[in-house]
This record gives C-alpha cells, structure tokens and sequence, in this order.
C-alpha cells in the first residue's frame, strides 16, 4: 500500500556513503554513486549545506505539471555511521517530512545488482541506517542496492569497504542507472508503483 505523502512538500533522497576518494569505488558507497548520476540528471552541482555536514543540490524530478516534485540530494559527508545527524539537520533545514525521506544503500542480504524497495522497518544491522532512525525514527523510504554477502570467511566490514570486483564493475552502470530510476520512480509515482516496476 502507498505511503501517505504531501505533494507540496520537498523530497529528501540521502545517498549514504563515506566520503574521501579512497572510499569513492567501495561496495559501501553505492549510495553516492547514484547520487552522482541523479546530480547528472538533475543537472546540478554538489555544494556544502550551511551547518550540516552534507553536500546537497536542489532541483526538481518529474514532467512539468502536478508530478514534478522539488527534491534535495544530499551526500552526508560524515562517516556512514554517523548518517543521521546530517540528515536530520537537512530534514530540519528543509522542512521535510520522515515520509518524505529516501535512504539509497547498499544491502547485504540481496544479491548483487537487484534492488529492493520499502518503507520503514529495521536497520539490518546497517549502520547507516541504525543512526538515520536513532536521530528520527524508521518511517522513511529506502532504495536497498544488493551487493552479495562476503565470500568464503571475509569479514562484512572488510567487505562492504573493498571496492567492486572487475565481474561486478561490468554490470555496475546498468544496475546504478536503474537505483536511479527507481529512485525518480519512487519520487514521482509513489512507492506501490515503483515496487512493482523495480522490485525483483
């Protein structure tokens, strides 16, 4: 079922991720790669927001008319684990409802490429998340990116901060541009239809 969302309000979509080049190409900052594409489409510029440690650009999604919707992409420029702090200031700042929210991450328990979208529930055990809904509570959307679990015995912590093997990197555009359209999806359509679209 569709979550309730005001139509006049701004959507806040939180690309979660470390920030500093050694962790650009990382498993865990799959949430900044398609912040970087959905900067492309919107066709603006990262830029520092005020107080909060965030990069942010502020554009519109969606055919001119009652389906365009005023958006906020915001890059935390805090560490993943400490996510929500720049999101709560940015949701503060903004005026946006939790409802309004949209966490893009990356998932360990779906496979690689396939994406999962929802809203509210736990954290499972992703610490961008567990900080996002200590400072505001879980009723927000997320976009779950798949990565795969660890291979053999590799830890999850060395494994999420690896980047992308050379097989993965093949499909990795096609599966970023797709989190990208699911995310507008999300935005414009709601999200029953962009489960439907998306979801697999």
């Amino acid at each position: 079922m569709d979550v309730t969302t005001d139509p006049s309000a701004p959507w806040l979509i939180a690309c979660l991720g470390n920030p500093g080049p050694e962790y650009a190409a990382n498993r865990h900052n799959v949430g900044f790669m398609v912040a970087d594409l959905l900067a492309e489409r919107i066709g603006g510029r990262f830029k520092r927001a005020g107080k909060a440690q965030a990069q942010v650009i502020e554009g519109r999604i969606g055919p001119p008319g009652p389906a365009n919707r005023r958006v906020i992409l915001a890059k935390p420029m805090s560490y993943m684990n400490l996510s929500g702090g720049p999101v709560t200031a940015l949701r503060d700042f903004y005026k946006v409802p939790v409802a309004n929210i949209v966490a893009i991450h990356d998932e360990l328990d779906i496979d690689y490429g396939t994406l999962r979208l929802k809203f509210g529930g736990g954290d499972n055990g992703h610490n961008g998340l567990k900080s996002m809904t200590k400072a505001m509570g879980s009723d927000y959307h997320r976009v779950r990116f798949g990565i795969g679990r660890p291979p053999g015995r590799m830890q999850v912590a060395d494994f999420v901060l690896k980047d992308f093997s050379s097989a993965e990197r093949k499909e990795l555009d096609y599966f970023v541009d797709r989190a990208a359209d699911a995310v507008e999806c999300l935005v414009i359509e709601g999200l029953e239809r962009a489960q439907g679209t998306y979801n697999s």
